[in-house]
């Protein structure tokens, strides 16, 4: 019997020996003269590695933070080493949407996290500098982000990624202080259509960005992902689209999260 307890706690010790590690840094953006927390995950086999490694940034949604991967699905730490990348988990101060207002010069999300911070990661980590080795993905208003922040940025990130995302924020006025960073809507939303997802992509060239998107069928944004769906069926820009039994909730992206690894993965692997 004490042997068999040694051995299970031995695979245990070995297991933590080789389990991925997990950072939060301090990363200060030029623009909005201030620092944000960051959390950065690499993989068991970084520390001694030669290599350089691909990096997927893991957006979280509105009223979460840097924390919110880590701490609400442990498991994403794990993804790290099953697919030998990094994973990068920026702040997006709580209601960003992931942009550079127009109307609160001291909200430049779209500079932070699109080019501040890669520009950071790149500089202090063993990554693969190159768009073809960048993914971005996220929750709810980081789905929004992280698309939105793709198809600006093809120089920065080769492909992308939406979870539940808020991908057309004008049917939602008066909701997630998109007021307060974009000023009032306007007729017909007009004020805010440079800077939803579904408008953007009239800017896609084909095959210039790799695109995962979905939705659970009763989430408050599946409306807005099949519209989405369909903009780009017509634009003939090539994507994966699923929509799965769920809502709007930490379960849905648990697993969700998964998919998309494994989309980025063969994505990194094919270049």
């Amino acid at each position: 019997m004490k042997q068999t307890v040694l051995f299970i706690c031995l695979i245990f010790l070995l297991q933590a020996a080789r389990a991925a590690d997990v950072d939060t840094v301090n990363i200060s953006s030029a623009k909005m003269h201030r620092s944000y927390k960051c959390v950065v995950i690499t993989p068991a086999s970084y520390k001694d590695a030669k290599q350089r490694y691909p990096v997927v940034y893991l957006l979280h949604g509105y009223s979460g933070n840097y924390a919110d991967w880590i701490t609400k699905v442990p498991a994403v730490k794990e993804l790290a080493d099953t697919y030998q990348c990094m994973i990068v988990c920026p702040d997006g101060a709580f209601g960003s949407w992931y942009f550079d207002s127009p109307v609160d010069s001291s909200m430049r999300f779209e500079t932070y996290v699109g080019k501040e911070i890669p520009a950071y990661i790149d500089k202090h980590y063993k990554t693969l500098a190159e768009p073809r080795y960048r993914a971005i993905t996220g929750l709810s208003m980081g789905g929004h982000g992280a698309l939105y922040l793709a198809i600006r940025h093809p120089e920065i990130f080769g492909a992308a990624g939406s979870m539940s995302g808020g991908v057309d924020i004008r049917p939602f006025p008066k909701n997630w202080d998109l007021v307060k960073r974009l000023g009032e809507p306007g007729l017909n939303g007009a004020n805010w259509n440079d800077y939803t997802v579904i408008n953007q992509v009239d800017h896609l060239k084909q095959g210039a960005l790799s695109l995962i998107i979905d939705c659970g069928i009763k989430d408050f944004f599946i409306d807005v992902n099949r519209n989405l769906h369909q903009r780009l069926l017509q634009l003939g820009i090539l994507h994966d689209y699923t929509e799965r039994p769920g809502e709007h909730t930490w379960n849905y992206w648990a697993n969700s999260v998964n998919y998309h690894f494994l989309y980025f993965h063969r994505f990194f692997q094919q270049q």
